[in-house]
């Protein structure tokens, strides 16, 4: 558990935002002010939220980002509590 709260070190965090790269200019675009407003403090629990996030479809995610859709509705697997605060610090940037 301790490990899970723990900030991700310069290069993990390099690569979580390499494969957090997008397809639709507008995902990369809540990816990117998540990353301006949160990296320095990303644990590795919400790393592997947002990683779990990067799985879905561009279309998928960004219904999820606008909140046109939730999580129960676009994968029930993915509705869970670390999933839901990553989605909401990546709805604040809105």
């Amino acid at each position: 558990m301790a490990q899970a709260q723990e900030v991700l070190d310069e290069r993990a965090l390099a690569m979580l935002r390499w494969r957090c790269r997008r397809g639709l200019l507008e995902n990369d675009l809540f990816l990117e002010r998540f990353f301006e407003r949160h990296g320095p403090n990303v644990t590795a629990a919400q790393a592997d939220a947002l990683s779990q996030l990067m799985e879905l479809g561009d279309h998928d995610l960004l219904d999820l980002q606008l909140a046109r859709k939730t999580l129960e509705q676009v994968s029930p697997a993915l509705d869970n509590a670390e999933t839901r605060a990553v989605l909401n610090l990546l709805r604040e940037n809105r």
